[in-house]
């Protein structure tokens, strides 16, 4: 048996990565990854919101089945997870960094340090062996953390993917060779605030930013997205560098998976964050570096929720469409204000709202990569 180093990020789209052709992304490091490994090019998450999201990926089972109805709903204490799985067949499992899947002030704002220092507790953890991280909060710098050797949070200094990876490196180092281990390593970046320090690597150039097709130009869009981008890209860079040093101090052997929990549309068809079924949006990057594959590229469609799976053996046969919902509208405002549906295959996407059975959204992805045209 292998062990398995899962590195989940935050609002981190499919496409923004050098590998991928943006040429606004510096990410040498993911892209010296992807070169080694099976690389899907039409990931999609299983909902466009952090919490379902996570949930789903951990049990192999989507929301609201998994028992996460609304964003505030912890995951059940009673739900199987993958850290149950892998420990049962003999593996030392490990969760390091955002946890949001506790209970947590629904009155706080989100980005606050009442979030990031919510105690979650040993049987909120999802049964992992060792447990060490945060609720929510969104502090991209000086991240609180508490767990299984710390009761309390304790402030560590300096950014946060850059602390929680050496936190992760720190606690694989400590294993004992000749018995499996199951880490995740989840980090928020580059989720906002965009305008957060990040680790000293200045914003771009919001003039320079190369926008895409889909952005409306000349307007309070186009600004606002610039603006947005400009902080988000110094983000993506930072983030690559904490899990580009990561990645080289993990033994050869080890199973690595990068992927993110959603996108994040960036002024794309006038809209802003997630929760649209837009590729921005649902599309997420995945990379599986395995030792038994080579480097390869699937274009057919694979979700999130079959990540375990997928980790064992990135080439099993792909499904004739992946589905992704919002069965439930988060309360924030700006961000998409109806429930829905999406079927992907490789080249279309069906998206049905409530329970109308006529589509909503239908797009030929084969000839309109950007979705600039409605069928």
């Amino acid at each position: 048996m292998r062990s398995l180093l899962w590195i989940l990020t935050t609002q981190w789209r499919g496409a923004a990565f050098g590998y991928a052709g943006d040429v606004n992304a510096r990410t040498p490091a993911l892209d010296a990854l992807a070169r080694e490994s099976v690389r899907f090019d039409a990931a999609l998450t299983p909902h466009p919101f952090g919490p379902f999201a996570r949930a789903a990926l951990l049990t192999g089972v989507p929301s609201p089945e998994n028992g996460v109805e609304g964003y505030f709903d912890p995951l059940p204490r009673n739900a199987v997870t993958a850290a149950h799985r892998f420990g049962r067949q003999g593996y030392r499992t490990a969760f390091i960094g955002k946890w949001q899947l506790a209970a947590r002030d629904r009155t706080a704002p989100p980005v606050s340090e009442a979030h990031a220092r919510t105690l979650v507790a040993p049987e909120d953890r999802g049964g992992f062996d060792f447990w060490e991280g945060f609720e929510s909060g969104f502090l991209l710098n000086d991240p609180w953390l508490h767990g299984t050797d710390r009761p309390k949070p304790v402030r560590f200094s300096g950014y946060q993917a850059d602390v929680l990876a050496e936190r992760a490196a720190l606690w694989m180092g400590a294993q004992a060779p000749g018995r499996p281990w199951f880490c995740l390593l989840s980090v928020e970046p580059p989720h906002p605030p965009y305008g957060a320090p990040a680790a000293g690597i200045p914003p771009v150039d919001t003039q320079a930013v190369v926008l895409a097709p889909n952005v409306p130009l000349g307007g309070e869009t186009e600004a606002r997205a610039r603006r947005e981008l400009a902080g988000y890209y110094a983000h993506i860079e930072a983030t690559d560098r904490a899990l580009g040093r990561l990645v080289q101090s993990v033994p050869r052997d080890t199973v690595i998976v990068f992927t993110s929990v959603h996108g994040d549309l960036h002024g794309a068809h006038g809209h802003f964050r997630k929760g649209w079924p837009y590729e921005e949006s649902i599309r997420v990057p995945l990379l599986i570096r395995h030792p038994d594959f080579g480097a390869q590229r699937v274009a057919a469609p694979v979700s999130l929720i079959d990540l375990e799976a997928l980790s064992v053996n990135p080439l099993k046969p792909p499904p004739d469409f992946v589905a992704c919902s919002m069965p439930s509208v988060p309360p924030f405002g700006h961000q998409c204000d109806r429930t829905w549906t999406a079927r992907r295959t490789a080249t279309h996407k069906t998206v049905w709202s409530g329970e109308s059975e006529k589509p909503w959204l239908e797009f030929d992805l084969a000839s309109d990569p950007f979705e600039m045209r409605p069928l």
